[in-house]
């Protein structure tokens, strides 16, 4: 059973920045794909981002040009650097893992302040 945990939330002032950090329990070469995910009070979870094991990326259009996500296999670590926080980027972050099966973190709350 691998075991995603997430870490670096917190409170922020909009236009400020956080980095995020999914560290894994196992390998995480052998995931096809990792990603962000979010979810806001009163909200469904929407996806944020993913990467693929080759690397290529893709972004919600809401955190275009503003978030980044990376992946460290040596490390075994996920990372989501964001930029230019808006309240509206207000969320828990949860992180996402797959190969056969689909792993999730128990998430890291983000707060922006207006």
């Amino acid at each position: 059973q691998v075991q995603l945990v997430e870490s670096g939330g917190g409170l922020v002032q909009a236009g400020g920045s956080l980095r995020l950090s999914c560290a894994a329990s196992a390998s995480i070469s052998s995931f096809i794909a990792m990603g962000w995910y979010r979810q806001a009070p009163g909200k469904q979870r929407e996806l944020v981002a993913t990467i693929t094991t080759r690397g290529s990326t893709y972004y919600a259009q809401s955190v275009q040009d503003r978030f980044t996500i990376s992946r460290d296999n040596a490390k075994n670590t996920m990372y989501l650097q964001m930029n230019s926080l808006k309240p509206e980027d207000t969320a828990v972050y949860y992180c996402n893992a797959n190969n056969v099966r689909t792993y999730w973190g128990q998430g890291t709350q983000v707060t922006v302040s207006s």
